[in-house]
Order: structure tokens, then sequence, then C-alpha cells
């Protein structure tokens, strides 16, 4: 029996401590009126900030909330947002009899556990409640079947958090120091599988920047026999194999012996072949095959495949999931096991026969043996819940769009997984052709399935590979005979390049890390959200392209932290976390090893301490070509272009990159053309009537601009581009301090190649006056500003719509704006979507365009739509959920500056 085993005899209900408040309802209307279902809403504490540890546990805890001279025992703290919570777990620990912590089934879910029992030290019987889907009988049968609370899996959680802190604070510090801010401003940090996520991204990166395209060319023909025709691809000459993409490595030189033609020699011998007109058939070979159905989803896989064909990014695909669970649609979906039970088993299999015939299934069971070498078998696939599955169908009408299309696929994988194999037969047929004295043979292949199998449910995406190219389309081939003679029409030559490994998609990263063995699947949603917050990758449709802030991050950390970024090493350290969650090995041990060192490993501290110098400038730069080195600085990447004829002390020049050219594509070629293009800025729009001075156009580090510049020598402005040539500076003449001429940003909308003259002027002479309020005498002003356009009044602003108000907002406009309340309904227009009203609030429910993005509200409370969903995914039943979700969390802490207490004066002695 765990913490708390005094009883006494007594007559009050079970309390069941469960995770979410979405399960809360469900679970006790299964369980019934004995029992009293709440949520902790996830963790109730973590390690303490620095600002909540005590002044008497500063000297042990004050670096890392961690004590690494004393067992590294951490520093737990309830969080802020937590405290309601757990006051009402106490409240309704008081008249329970027994608590059943019914956390999720993983081992995130058993350290929650143990930090609730922690924290409510109960006096009560203490049980663990595990199951993996929410049906009545699942529920209930888990309630009669409750464990003890397993330590092991709750010191391998425990174990990786402090690991995680270690490692992120400890190394993040160097990157701030070292290389600078993220996107928008944002922290960087360091990860242990975040780290090496990312390093992979940009590896692949510089495989495709050190990549050498190759050349080839083949012929294609069209074969026709009677009605019938089909494509044949030129596959040898004199029996020589012709030269195919595989055939060439990464720097464009070929791996083998084979025939290279040219375009002239493609284009003549296409011309031969025509004149020919025919092909006769010298070899046909037929191979039986088979096709076995793939394993039901693990937490991967289903990322994976719903990244392949539901273009959903990992954390939304969890997300979906997780609702589907909660709603009792499908099992636990945080799994590595690819087994079924015997239940699960039987219901594919029942379902598979009355939709598809006896013929559907095989003989026996399918079972699968798990590729992870840490799988846990104890839990199961991701599959529908209950004894029966439920089709997609019957189902429909409960579910919104993304949760109907995922429960489609994990219900098509699951009947898949248990059906039979497909059958199928592939032909292969060579074409003889003499031309231009040479004996050329074509091929054409075609497939025919027999017998469909578990195609007839579901057939697994696959990921995009770099000798898609040279495959054939899929195509099928008329009965025929060697010696038939067939028809040579539309005699194509087609020239092909080699192309470089395609970059990772969400879905190709997850398989790779789990290959790799970094991490658990459980987290890769997370941290590949992390990566693509922290500016060290972004999106190009569904690929992922690393920023040169990631090169800088990684060549950091593979040149001051390689064992850290190893994978080896962190596939390495998961397995270790294995081992302790199965009781193998120590925690306190296993994290001094890693953190003091050992004979295998130097250890983190050693290697922080011993850093040495690091040249942040030379970390930030990548040679381009001889004279332009690509630097990353803190407004982003640019081009720093020397001048050998140019003085020793003169000043590189800087050219922009552009914010959405990926690394690879910033070839020799690209650079130099920057470095050529027009200069857009410094174009002489005119002169200011007020004062004489010329006002300019420029193209900043921060963006485009307008700036205010004394007179200039008429000939130094050249009269067809209109840009000013400055004039050579004299060595050693010393700087005269001027005033800072005036300047303004140019709004979004505008560019530095249309912007004219009077716009410039208007954009200098902003903020504008918009006029006074008569009530409170107070000047109110129309200006820009980081957030977009908004009106000033004192200390009180207040948003515009359009950057174009600024300029023609009215007084009256303008006042109309401030008698509205600040938040709330201001515009009309403003809802994105309107929904009936919320069940708690009783208020209609609105999705609004906020300046973080788009909400959904009902006036009291406000829910960020997640990352990965977008309005159009958000229906009446996702809006309910997000705003109760919200709520049950409660407000966010207020954040205060405190002050540095007053140093006392020494005591007299």
């Amino acid at each position: 029996m765990a913490k708390g085993e005094k009883t006494t005899t007594r007559h009050g209900k079970k309390l069941v401590i469960v995770e979410s408040p979405t399960k809360m309802t469900s679970i006790q209307g299964y369980l019934g009126d004995d029992y009293e279902v709440l949520s902790s809403i996830g963790h109730i504490r973590d390690l303490a900030n620095k600002k909540d540890i005590p002044a008497e546990k500063k000297a042990a805890y004050g670096k890392y909330s961690i004590d690494v001279d004393n067992g590294f025992d951490p520093f737990y703290v309830v969080n802020d947002r937590k405290t309601k919570t757990v006051a009402e777990l106490k409240r309704a620990l008081k008249s329970a009899d027994e608590v059943l912590l019914a956390t999720d089934e993983d081992r995130e879910g058993e350290a929650i556990a143990w930090h609730l029992l922690e924290v409510l030290n109960p006096k009560v019987p203490v049980k663990r409640m595990v199951f993996h889907e929410i049906t009545k009988d699942a529920i209930r049968a888990a309630a009669e079947n409750t464990r003890e609370l397993d330590l092991a899996l709750v010191d391998a959680q425990e174990t990786r958090r402090v690991l995680d802190r270690l490692y992120g604070w400890d190394v993040s510090p160097v990157l701030w120091r070292k290389v600078g801010s993220g996107r928008e401003g944002a922290a960087l940090s360091a990860g242990r599988v975040q780290s090496a996520a990312t390093r992979m991204v940009v590896e692949r990166e510089r495989e495709r920047m050190a990549f050498v395209s190759a050349s080839y060319w083949d012929i294609e023909t069209l074969a026709v026999k009677g009605d019938a025709s089909f494509t044949a691809r030129l596959a040898r000459i004199d029996g020589a194999p012709l030269a195919r993409g595989t055939d060439f490595d990464d720097k464009g030189a070929l791996k083998k012996a084979v025939v290279v033609l040219s375009e002239s020699d493609v284009r003549a011998l296409a011309a031969a072949i025509e004149a020919v007109g025919e092909a006769t058939a010298s070899a046909i070979e037929s191979k039986p095959g088979t096709r076995s159905p793939r394993a039901p989803f693990t937490t991967s896989t289903l990322q994976q495949e719903a990244g392949r064909k539901l273009s959903m990014s990992a954390k939304h695909t969890m997300s979906v999931a997780q609702r589907l669970y909660e709603k009792g649609y499908i099992t636990y979906m945080r799994t590595d096991s690819t087994s079924l039970s015997a239940q699960a088993i039987s219901a594919a299999r029942e379902q598979a026969v009355s939709l598809y015939g006896d013929r559907a299934v095989p003989p026996n069971p399918r079972s699968y043996a798990n590729k992870s070498k840490n799988a846990q078998e104890a839990h199961e696939a991701i599959r529908p819940s209950g004894e029966h599955f439920r089709t997609p169908a019957s189902v429909a009408s409960h579910l919104d769009r993304d949760e109907q299309r995922m429960y489609d696929l994990i219900w098509k994988r699951t009947v898949a997984s248990q059906m039979s194999d497909a059958k199928y037969e592939t032909t292969t047929v060579t074409l003889a052709v003499t031309a231009d004295g040479k004996a050329l043979e074509f091929t054409a292949s075609g497939t025919v399935y027999t017998f469909k199998g578990f195609l007839e449910a579901y057939e697994e995406g696959r990921d995009e590979k770099r000798a898609d190219a040279d495959k054939a389309d899929e195509q099928s081939l008329p009965i025929l005979a060697v010696g038939d003679v067939l028809a040579a029409r539309d005699v194509e030559p087609k020239g092909h390049s080699t192309s470089p490994k395609p970059r990772y998609t969400e879905a190709s990263l997850v398989k790779a890390l789990e290959e790799k063995g970094i991490g658990r699947p459980s987290t890769f949603a997370s941290i590949i959200d992390v990566i693509l917050d922290r500016g060290y990758v972004t999106k190009r449709g569904q690929a992922l392209v690393p920023s040169w802030l990631a090169f800088s991050v990684v060549r950091l950390l593979e040149e001051h932290f390689a064992d850290l970024v190893d994978y080896d090493f962190t596939a390495a350290l998961e397995e270790d976390l294995d081992a302790i969650a199965r009781g193998e090995r120590r925690r306190e041990q296993w994290l001094r090893d890693f953190y003091f060192g050992s004979e295998s490993h130097v250890g983190l501290r050693h290697i922080v301490d011993n850093l040495g110098d690091i040249d942040a400038r030379e970390l930030n730069s990548t040679r381009i070509t001889d004279t332009a080195t690509l630097r990353f600085g803190k407004y982003g990447p640019y081009l720093e272009v020397t001048d050998p004829s140019a003085d020793a002390e003169a000043k590189p020049r800087i050219v922009n990159v552009p914010e959405d050219l990926a690394p690879d594509e910033l070839t020799a070629e690209k650079a130099q053309e920057l470095i050529d293009a027009p200069v857009a800025g410094d174009r002489v729009l005119g002169e200011n009537p007020d004062n004489g001075k010329l006002i300019v156009v420029k193209d900043g580090r921060f963006g485009p601009y307008v700036q205010e510049v004394d007179p200039v020598d008429p000939d130094a402005v050249d009269e067809t581009t209109g840009e000013v040539a400055e004039a050579p500076k004299k060595r050693g003449a010393k700087k005269e301090v001027a005033p800072k001429p005036r300047t303004a940003s140019l709004f979004k909308s505008m560019s530095v190649d249309t912007v004219d003259l009077d716009t410039a002027l208007r954009l200098l002479e902003l903020p504008r006056v918009v006029g006074v309020d008569p009530a409170t005498e107070e000047e109110i002003t129309a200006q820009n500003g980081r957030y977009g356009p908004y009106l000033k009044k004192g200390a009180d602003s207040r948003s515009l719509e359009t950057e174009q108000q600024i300029f023609d907002v009215t007084l009256e406009k303008a006042l109309e704006i401030y008698a509205l309340p600040k938040y709330g309904a201001r515009r009309a227009s403003s809802a994105l979507k309107e929904f009936d009203a919320d069940p708690v609030s009783g208020k209609p429910i609105k999705i609004k365009d906020g300046r973080f993005g788009a909400y959904v509200t009902d006036g009291e409370t406000n829910a960020t739509i997640p990352r990965g969903e977008t309005v159009d995914d958000v229906d009446f039943e996702r809006a309910k959920v997000l705003l109760a979700d919200k709520r049950a969390k409660g407000p966010a802490p207020k954040r205060t500056t405190r002050k540095a207490p007053a140093k006392k004066a020494p005591a007299k002695k």
C-alpha cells in the first residue's frame, strides 16, 4: 500500500483523480454515485523557478532547483495556476475513503500520480487505476483491478525531468551569449532531443548545399499493339545499361560503368528509332508477389501517416487523437506497442469479414513484433475502442471534421492489419529495336493484382524519395508473346537531372528520430513544435527548412558540446532511462555520471567549465565566395561583401538576404546575383518644400524606410536610377556630431520601388495629431507600432484596423473608438465565426483574430486556437472544449517585478 496506510472505518466515496477535465463526465457516468471523479488538469507541480526558492535553500537549490551535491534532489513547487485545483482535491479527499489515481498509463502519467500523492498526502488507502480506453467495461474493470504505484517508472520520468533541466540550463545560456536570439527576439534553447533533431535538419540541408547535380538523358516511346498501348523506356544500348539517377553519387560522378548520352546523341537516336517505327518483343518475364499489411498504429506511425495522408502536423495529430481518446472512440494514443488485445483482433477480423467476405482474413490472426527496442509491451496499439468497432460512418455525426478523418484512418489501419496478404503479378517486357547501327532495348513493366486482400481497406502512404523520377508510372500491359511486333510511336527524348535528398517533413523526421532511437514517440510532437517556435526551422509546404540561425546553433553545439548532440550518445541516454524504468539502474548514480562524469563520459559540468574562448563572429559566419560571407546577426542573415581592391580600412558592403531564401539556394551564383542587383534604396524622391532637404528611400537592415537628408551636389545623383553616390571619406578626418536625420518606416503595403514624395512626407510627419479629446483635453495621435497601427491618448492606446487609417482616421471616429470598451465587442465585423451560446456562461461563442492569432471567446474567457489547427477546423463542439479547458486552467499568473531587498548595514561588532 502506498503513502498514508493508516485506515479507519469510513463510508465515504472513492475519489478518482484523472488528468483531463474532458474525461471526468464520462468516467463519472460509468462508475456511478459511489465514486467522485475530479481532474488534476495535468501536472500540479514542477521544478521551481529561481524566484520561488526560499532564501535558506538558495545555496543548495539556487542554480537548477536541483541539489546536485546531495543525490540530485529536486525542489518542486505547486504551480500558481494549480493552487485552486489542489485545494479542491484536498476538499474532496476529506470525505473519501479511498483514492484511485487514474492518470494516463505512461511514465508521465505515473509521475503525475506520484506528485499528487506527495502533495495531497492522503491518510486513506491509495491505488493506481489504469486503463487504455474510456468505455464502460474498461473503466469498471480498471476500478476493480487496481495496482500499486510503479516507483521505477516515476524514477525514470523524474530522471528525465532533472536531466533536461541540467542540459537546458547549462547549454542554453551559451547560445544566448554567442548566437543571440531567435524569431521575434525569442530566447534560444538547447535540449537533449530538440538539439539532435535540429542537427538532423541542418545536416540534411548541408548535404543539399554540397550536392552536385548530374544530367542524363533517355528515350521513351509509346508501344502499340492493336487497340492497346503502353510506355517503354530505353534501358540498354548494345547490351550496356543506360544511366539512371541512382548511378550518380552526390558529387555528380558515376558510381559504375553505364552509358551516358548527351542531348544531341539522344535526339539523333530518337529520330532513327522514329524512322524504323517498330519494335519486337524479345523477352517477357512474369513474377508473382505478395504484400502484407502494416502493423496497427503506434504514436510514431500515426504522426507519420496523419502527416502524409491528412496533412496534419505532429502536434495537431496528437491534439485530435487526444480528443478521440477522451471521447471514448480510440484507445490511448501514446504508445509504442504494435500489439492488439484478443478482443481487438476478434473485432477487426469480424469487421473485415462482414465488409469484404470470408477470404478477407487469413486462417490465423496476425501478430506484429515491435521494431522499437524500448517498446512498452504492456500497452496496446492505437485502435478503435470497444469489443466491436464502430464504423466511421456510424460515428461521423458525433465528431468534427478532423476527428472524423483521423478515426477513419485509425479504423482502416486496424482492420487492414488483420486482413489477408494482397497478391499480384508483375510482368516485364523487353522490346528490341535496331536503329543507327545500334541494338537498343526498351523495357516496360506492369502489375496486376490477382487478389487485393488488405488493400480493399487501406494502403500506407509513403515519403518522397530521390529516385522517384526514375520510376515508371503504374500501367497495365496487353497480352504479348515473344516475337510480337509492335509499332513504336511518339518517340521522345527525356532529359533528367539528379536531385539531392528531399528535406525532412514532420512525418519523415519523426520516422528518422525513431529509427535512431532519439527521444520518445510521445515527445516528438512537442520537439518539432519547439524547433519551429525557436525559429530553427520553418515550413515550406510540408518540408522543414532550417534557418541560418539553426546553422549557427548546431555549429556551436558540434564544436563545443559534441557528445551532447551525438546521435548514438543521445540514443544511449534514452536506453539508460528505459533501464531505470525497468529498475535495472539507479537514478542517483546515473545522474552523477552524466553531470560529473565517469570513465566513459566527460560529464556536463566539465564540458561547460572548460569551454574556452568561442568566437561569436566566426560562429555566425559562412563563407559563400571569396568576397562574400553570410553572417547571421540580431536582425537575420545578410551578406558581408568585401572589395579586394579597396582600402584595408574600408567597411564591407552589406547586402540583405531574402527571408524566404533557403540555405541551399544561396549558391555562389545566387549570392553574386544579390550583390549585382540594382540598389532599390538611396533613391531620391524629391525635395521637402518646407526645409529644402532631400527625401530619400532606403532599404535597410530593419526594412525599407524614408529619410530626410541634406542636399547633395547634383552631380552626385545618377539621373537614370535616382541613386545617391556617396562622396569618398577623407582618411583620418574627425567625425562631426550632427543631429540624426528624420526617418520613418514604410507601411507593409508600401514598396521602395513605388513610394512617392507625397507619401514619404506624410510618413515623416508621423505620429499624426488627430485632435484633442474635448472631455479630457488630451491629444490623440495616430501612429504605427510593433504590433500594427494604433491611436494613443496619454497612456491609453487603441488598435486601428488598417495602416491607411493612420492617415485617414478623423477625431470623430477616434472618439467613437475610445468610447467602446478597450477589449471585446469593438468591431461588429471582427468575428471570424459565430456559434450558439456557451453552456457555462450562456453567452454566444465567437472566433476572433487577435494580436497573437485567432482565438475563441464567449466575452468572458479567451482560448487561443492551438498551433496546427485553423479557424476552419474549429466547430461549435471544439470551441466549447477549448473554453472549458481554459476555464479549468484558471487565469494566467500576473507578472510582478520584485525589487531586490535593501542591503542591511553590517552589524556593529
